[in-house]
């Protein structure tokens, strides 16, 4: 199939590096490696990332060592416009840098090893000219006093050797200390699991690139984040590890009791919501401390203005009886990160903007819920089917409204979400379980067995 590039760029260009800084790669096979992935559809590929919360992926475009092809650019900006896409290849003239934005890249790879001082600085500012992010990837002392002048914002450190592949670890390290102007270093190469991606974070690196392992299982995906969500608190490094292949996380909301507690934690629940607003479903701040033995994550789901959150709820974040707080009404992001503990949003969907208001939010995950006018949630009431499909095309599906054991199965299967929150589905009358559709419920999750 010819290569398909639009004359003119129709994609919004996105930044680089947002968090988290870590660059998923599409490539069926390597100089290195062999075929890895020989017959991977990129875009279904690029949609297994984006469910994983990645906002950065790094395509292979180079054909004779990577099997790649520029139409896996276009296809996977096309289908995912708010991903940051990095054109990966060896990028030679100033029409090559043209080429990759019309193709819809936010940024090229320019391998300093390749060229003289002078095409690399002509390249790097036609790059910066067109908008592009440019990351600037070095091997050696010899790349570095070559991409010194150009001070450039990423500066990507590959620790495999070009003429015989292999790796040393210690060369990122020894050559990030060498770096004297600031940028956001990438290491490249190498990182199989979280303790790699830890190493990485504490020694000066403000992202990876991550290549096989995660072509051959995506699902790493969760662990690799982990480590950047860090400085946020327990409950996302908790969260993502509690992650498994072909299920949802599941939070059971609503709790009011311990022995509702301890049901739904013995069936699977991975956090367990605690009502702190005007609802028949209110919590007892004191039966945190009843059930702070029961090794499962507790949010707190509360409505405030501006973020402010009263002593004694403040209280049970400081004691770590509550892990997070889920804030349901129109705080803004500003106003959550003052509060100085970890926080998510859940945003009430009715409309399309309502989609496009999940990526303004700060906080690594957006709980969707149904719009009803007179309550903030516990409706019963479920998202539209397009809405649902729409934010899973673009975002980590969060998903909450109208889940119960009787459709449970059908929207795990259909959605393929991340996490599904349940409450009034699970009741036998507000505020109390019914523990045998709190049984049926986990069931039917486990019968979904949907694949990502």
């Amino acid at each position: 199939m010819g290569v398909q590039v639009p004359v003119r760029r129709k994609v919004p260009l996105v930044p680089l590096g947002r968090e988290p800084f870590i660059i998923c790669e599409i490539k069926r096979r390597s100089p290195s490696r062999g075929e890895i992935a020989p017959g991977i559809d990129a875009v279904e590929r690029a949609r297994k990332y984006v469910r994983c919360g990645v906002k950065s992926v790094s395509v292979l475009t180079e054909k004779n060592y990577f099997s790649g092809s520029l139409n896996d650019l276009v296809q996977v900006k096309r289908s995912f416009p708010r991903l940051c896409v990095l054109r990966k290849d060896f990028i030679i003239d100033e029409k090559d840098i043209d080429v990759s934005y019309r193709a819809g890249a936010d940024a090229v790879l320019l391998i300093a090893r390749v060229h003289d001082t002078k095409r690399l600085n002509d390249l790097y500012m036609k790059a910066r000219a067109c908008g592009l992010a440019v990351l600037c990837e070095v091997h050696d002392a010899g790349d570095l006093e070559k991409v010194e002048k150009l001070r450039p914002a990423f500066t990507g450190i590959n620790s495999r050797n070009l003429e015989d592949f292999s790796l040393d670890p210690e060369i990122p390290e020894k050559l990030l200390n060498k770096i004297h102007w600031e940028t956001a270093a990438v290491y490249e190469s190498g990182i199989q699991n979280a303790e790699d991606v830890h190493r990485a974070l504490e020694s000066g690196f403000s992202g990876v690139l991550v290549g096989e392992t995660i072509m051959q299982n995506p699902d790493r995906i969760y662990a690799l984040s982990a480590p950047f969500y860090q400085h946020t608190g327990e409950f996302w490094r908790q969260l993502f590890l509690r992650k498994q292949p072909g299920r949802p996380l599941v939070k059971v909301c609503g709790i009011t009791s311990r022995d509702d507690a301890e049901k739904a934690r013995a069936c699977g629940a991975d956090i367990l919501g605690f009502i702190f607003a005007e609802s028949p479903r209110r919590a007892r701040p004191s039966l945190l401390e009843e059930i702070s033995d029961l090794d499962t994550l507790k949010a707190g789901v509360v409505v405030t203005k501006n973020g402010a959150v009263d002593d004694e709820l403040r209280g049970l974040l400081e004691e770590g009886l509550l892990d997070a707080l889920q804030f349901h009404g129109d705080e803004s992001s500003e106003a959550c990160n003052k509060l100085g503990f970890t926080w998510y949003r859940a945003l009430r969907v009715r409309r399309e903007c309502d989609v496009e208001r999940i990526g303004t939010y700060s906080c690594p995950r957006v709980l969707a819920d149904a719009y009803d006018r007179k309550k903030a949630g516990g409706t019963g009431r479920r998202i539209s089917e397009g809405l649902v499909e729409r934010m899973g095309e673009r975002y980590p599906l969060w998903l909450a409204g109208g889940i119960g054991p009787e459709n449970v199965r059908d929207i795990v299967q259909r959605f393929g979400p991340e996490l599904i929150d349940a409450s009034s589905g699970l009741e036998s009358e507000p505020g109390k379980k019914d523990h045998r559709k709190v049984s049926d419920f986990f069931r039917e999750i486990e019968n979904a067995a949907y694949i990502q």
